[in-house]
This record gives C-alpha cells, structure tokens and sequence, in this order.
C-alpha cells in the first residue's frame, strides 16, 4: 500500500521549505543520476511529464532514441538533512518509461520490477533483502582529493580510540535515521578503515532504493569529516576487502515461505528449491553481483570472501549461509556480492536464479559443513563443488552460457552490460601496472 500521494508530496514540499527536488534514478552500472527540478516544477514531475536525454546515460540508448520520462514512486520522497534550511533539497526515485508510457527495458529498477512479477505470478507476494554493504574510508588531501591513508588502524568491533572513524561512523546513523532508516547496527569491520552498518530488511525495491541511498548519504558525511568513502571491494591488497552480504526470503501474504517447522533445519522445499537455483546460477550471476575487475581481488582463498559454490548451516566458507533465525526470520544469506554492483540487477538476477529452482525442482546438494577454504583441490572436486568465476572476463562468458539470468535481464541491458563490460576488461589488460614495474623493470 503506497503511504504517499501526490497530494501528500505537494503538501510535504510546501510544509517543510522545499525549494528544489532531485529526480533520481541509476544507470545500468549502479551510478546515480538525477534531474534537478525547482520546486514549482513538481506537480509537472508528479504527473510523469519531465522529460530527460537518454542518450547520455551509459548504456541506455542511441542519440536518435534519446526522449525519456522519469514517472516518480512518491514513496520514495526524502528531503536532505544536509540540505540549507533556507532552501531545501528533497528526492524522488524515478522509473524510467519511453515516450509510449510502456517501461523502458533498460532501467535497472524496472528489469527488477519484472523479475518480482514473475515471483508475484508463482504466489509469492514479496521479497524481503536484508543487506549489508562495507565501505572503507581513506582521509582527503589539501585539495580535497582521496589519498591511500586510512584514517584508522582498526580491526572488527574496535572502539575509539583504535577506531577514529567512529564519529564520522556515528553521524551517518543520525542521517540515515532523519531520513527514516531503521539502522540495527554499526561497527568498524575486520580491515583498517573498513565499516559496516547494517539497516532494516525490506522489500527488494525498497531494499534496492535503500542501498542506493545509502551509498550517497555515506560519501556526502565522510567527505564533511575531511574523509573519502569507497565502496570498491579491494583497495587495499593484503587485507579484506568489502562486500554486501544479501539475505533473501520469499513471503506469501504474512506467512514466510521459506519456514518450515516440521523440516529438521527448519527450511521449507520453498527455500530448498530456491536455494538450489542460486547455486545453480551463481556462476553465471556473478558479472551482475561482482562487475568489475577489482571484484575479483576480493574473491579470493584467506580474507573470509566465499569462492566456493556450496551451502551451510554451520560455517561461512561456502557462497551461501543460512543464519540461525528461523519462523518468520528464516531466510537464505548469499555472501559473494559486493557493494559496487547495481542493487536493481543484483536482486533481480539472485530472485531469478532461485525462482528457476522453485519452478524446476532443482534438487538441493549436500550442505558442505567443513571449513572449505583449508580443503584441496582434489577434495572439492569430489564433493561437486565448483569456484566462482576468477575474472571478470570469465564471469561475462559464464553469464552469457546461462540463459535464465540473460533472461532476467533482458536483451537490451543483457548487451548494453556486455559490451561496457568487455570494454573495462580490454582496458584493464593492456594497461601497465605497478606489480609489473616492481617485478620486471629492474630485473630484465
């Protein structure tokens, strides 16, 4: 049920000295994007009337296909606690559509929308995500610009004074809390400069939604501390580096679909099937969850990020945990994704893959209740388990092999994603990097 309409919104902006509205949305690749509007534009906005240039957006479309028009979800309206009293800043997330009225096939927020109806279509009413992005924070220079110092030598659940970035941490929470975040926790993570908050579930728009705007609230309160924060999983080699663990559960009206009481661990066929299609697919899901070549340093054997396709109850080397909660809380954690994924895409191809094992039965292996990690190479062939993809350019092919998540994405993202992708790749592999220097110049 909406809470806003477009009354409320015009009565909202009036009540609390809004003078401009920042129309959001994102690009394929998670960016956000907005329209500025003065505030006696709204009610042209609120009507779907404001019209952008597509063609400028990366991966949406060519010059001669360009009109688009941003429809606002009036739920979604915030108004900046960093924003001047005098003239204040609100926003509205926006889904895309083609001059027609129809959705544009492109819009990351869309393609999400599409997947939920399918689930809607199996009897599943909702999804909830639950998530938990980690970021890094690196102090600024005279310029205003990132160095590579960290702003603490913290480690997991440190305090001050070990852990500096605590009130620039803290004051994070009181913004996302003014703008209606229910935060369940905060600390500093396993790295130095690494932390981690973590917000209420919701459902997977409004969890995507969330975690877009996070990102934005966390840069703009780091950057008032005289710090940077970055969400790229490894800036740092030789220590952990950031993910943004996804918990998953399908709901039917108010009953939790993945629940089961009478199940020895508590899980419904629902959450079998489902957790069956993630394995199934994770491989070929990754490029989405994991998109850049950084991605890949943090996918690695001895800094806790999970490499190998398997499940568990008990331990969290495996890609997929189930967290001890159950009734209502029972839910599936996956581990592999990171923060500089597009959420829209993320939860659309996870919801997909696992939709797949409900809808085909996918039998679920074994649960790999060992430490995987300390295993041999040997050992996890015999047992099935396989590794997720080691680059980027091997999660592309995996991606482009696996129907089910091209399907879920669509042939105009599908492509758009692709081609930008093997682009990023190619860059990358021709470029000279600092190891290579610090091995070869001296040597040869």
């Amino acid at each position: 049920m909406a809470k806003y309409t477009r009354d409320d919104i015009l009565k909202l902006a009036k009540e609390e000295n809004v003078r401009f509205i920042r129309l959001q949305f994102t690009d394929l690749f998670g960016t956000l994007k907005n329209v500025e509007i003065p505030v006696s534009q709204l009610p042209k906005a609120l009507d779907n009337k404001i019209m952008f240039d597509g063609s400028s957006i990366e991966g949406f479309v060519r010059i001669e296909e360009s009109d688009m028009y941003l429809y606002p979800d009036p739920d979604t309206w915030v108004v900046f606690p960093w924003s001047a009293k005098e003239g204040r800043v609100a926003r509205l997330i926006c889904d895309v559509h083609l001059p027609d009225g129809t959705p544009f096939p492109g819009d990351p927020r869309g393609i999400l929308k599409r997947v939920l109806k399918e689930a809607q279509d199996l009897g599943f009413t909702t999804m909830n995500v639950g998530s938990e992005p980690e970021f890094f924070l690196f102090k600024l220079d005279e310029n205003g610009r990132p160095t590579m110092d960290l702003n603490d030598k913290g480690g997991y659940f440190d305090l001050a004074p070990v852990d500096l970035g605590e009130n620039c941490r803290r004051d994070i929470v009181v913004t996302l809390d003014q703008m209606g975040f229910e935060v369940e926790a905060s600390h500093h993570e396993v790295a130095p400069g690494q932390h981690e908050i973590d917000f209420k579930y919701a459902d997977a728009v409004t969890a995507a939604d969330n975690i877009i705007t996070f990102k934005l609230v966390v840069k703009n309160i780091a950057r008032q501390h005289g710090l940077h924060a970055t969400f790229m999983p490894k800036p740092i080699f030789g220590v952990n580096g950031s993910g943004m663990h996804t918990h998953l559960s399908l709901f039917v009206g108010d009953k939790n679909a993945f629940y089961d009481e009478t199940d020895e661990l508590g899980l419904s066929q629902v959450a079998r099937h489902f957790l069956a299609g993630i394995l199934e697919h994770a491989r070929g899901f990754t490029a989405i969850t994991n998109p850049t070549v950084n991605s890949y340093k943090r996918l690695v054997p001895g800094y806790e990020a999970p490499v190998y396709v398997a499940w568990s109850v008990q331990n969290r080397s495996p890609l997929v945990r189930i967290p001890a909660s159950r009734g209502q809380s029972t839910r599936i954690e996956v581990r592999s994704p990171d923060p500089s994924c597009n959420p829209y895409l993320a939860l659309a191809v996870m919801l997909k893959a696992g939709l797949d094992g409900i809808k085909n039965k996918l039998p679920l292996p074994p649960a790999v209740d060992r430490n995987i990690y300390v295993m041999s190479e040997a050992e996890r062939r015999d047992l099935g388990i396989e590794s997720l993809p080691g680059t980027l350019k091997e999660a592309l092919e995996c991606l482009k092999q696996d129907p089910v998540i091209c399907d879920a994405l669509g042939e105009h993202a599908l492509t758009h994603f692709i081609e930008a992708k093997e682009i990023e790749w190619n860059l990358f592999c021709v470029q000279v990097h600092p190891w290579e220097r610090e091995q070869y110049l001296e040597q040869y």
